[in-house]
């Protein structure tokens, strides 16, 4: 009983250590990227394609990554995702061009098997307590992004050490999550069998009209995310915020939907069917930005951020809980959790840059804003779908 209950306690720490690296190696980079455009002597396309990689990474390494997994175990494809982080983050600490964008990449392809693979092994391991432990590694994941972004200028140039080391800082938790996978693989209880891999050779989410529609919240949910990211202190600017408040605001945003990437998917688990907690965050998303879109006082602008910070969140913890709740096997969570974020993160890699052109053709937020409500507009449309009481399997 003390074993099992050791081993329950790391396996817990292992799944929040490796969510500790989901988000560090892609948030600590844009508040160094005036510095490394002016070391590396960087044209505005290469200092946009070094935050853009890691999602292209996302997009090709998710549908690939559970056909790997279900032939060499969740467990040991996740140490290798881990290995590649730590790899693809340390090298950053070279003051090289290629290798810079080298180990920025390979570091997208560990985070991207780690990805996918984190529900499947959340539903495998912990079956009735697939949306609380979604909670904890999503808000884990939420902070360790937070406070990347928020340290990597003083480390940079508060104290001195320059943007290589304010990079490759966060290889750290990536060998500490390794350090501790090797314990639990070496420890584990319910080693991989034949029958799982062909259990996933039979399944195919990719004609499921369900996993579709999962698809398309993840996916637009992503690009709202991704898009609010790049773009929201230039939004808040524009309504006479200044950009130094703006950035604060936005790192803000994401502090503030903290509890809902945690208490989101509690509560949806306690219901059958989830379509009222679609449409809550649907509805809150919507007051936010249409706030952020006529705002002109300070007051309303930070109430946009209070809303937009809890939507996007509590909606992504919530696209993560479904892989698992709507799939009836670890297998089929890996596989619809590829098959989404690949599509998923594909939309979040245009969306910045769409919304970008659009600014520039129109020289103005509003039809940008206007654009993201209609995008808001479907992502209740397939969560609502999504949120039905049902399983991939079945649809």
């Amino acid at each position: 009983m003390a074993n099992r209950n050791l081993y329950t306690t790391l396996l817990i720490l292992g799944i929040i250590l490796v969510s500790f690296n989901l988000r560090p190696a892609i948030t600590s980079v844009g508040p160094v990227i005036s510095l490394v455009r002016e070391d590396l002597n960087l044209a505005n396309w290469g200092a946009g394609l070094l935050t853009t990689l890691p999602l292209i990474a996302f997009a090709f390494t998710s549908p690939i990554t559970p056909k790997i997994s279900a032939r060499f175990s969740s467990e040991r494809v996740l140490l290798s995702g881990t290995f590649l982080i730590f790899i693809g983050v340390a090298v950053r600490l070279i003051p090289n061009t290629g290798i810079l964008f080298a180990g920025t990449l390979l570091a997208g392809v560990g985070i991207a098997v780690c990805n996918v693979l984190l529900p499947g092994i959340v539903k495998e391991k912990f079956p009735q307590k697939v949306a609380f432990m979604t909670g904890v590694y999503v808000t884990s994941m939420g902070v360790f992004a937070s406070i990347a972004s928020g340290v990597s200028i003083p480390i940079a140039t508060g104290i001195g050490w320059g943007w290589t080391n304010a990079l490759a800082i966060w290889a750290i938790p990536a060998l500490l999550a390794m350090v501790l996978w090797v314990y639990l693989i070496r420890k584990e209880r319910n080693p991989p069998r034949k029958t799982e891999y062909v259990e996933f050779e039979q399944s195919n989410v990719w004609t499921s009209p369900l996993a579709w529609k999962i698809a398309a919240f993840m996916g637009l949910q992503s690009f709202l995310f991704y898009v609010t990211v790049a773009w929201l202190p230039e939004m808040l600017n524009a309504s006479g915020v200044s950009i130094a408040t703006a950035g604060w605001m936005t790192s803000a945003a994401l502090f503030i939907g903290l509890p809902a990437s945690f208490l989101v998917p509690v509560i949806a688990e306690k219901f059958k069917d989830q379509r009222k907690v679609v449409l809550l965050l649907g509805c809150i998303a919507l007051v936010g930005y249409s706030s952020l879109w006529i705002g002109q006082t300070f007051a309303v602008l930070l109430f946009s951020i209070i809303c937009i910070g809890i939507t996007l969140s509590g909606s992504f913890a919530l696209a993560l809980a479904f892989l698992g709740m709507r799939t009836k096997s670890a297998r089929q969570a890996a596989a619809l959790s590829g098959m989404a974020q690949a599509f998923g993160y594909a939309l979040a890699a245009l969306g910045p840059m769409l919304i970008g052109l659009l600014y520039d053709i129109r020289g103005s937020w509003n039809f940008p804003i206007g654009t993201l409500l209609l995008v808001t507009l479907g992502v209740i449309f397939f969560g609502m779908e999504a949120g039905r009481n049902r399983y991939v399997e079945e649809s």
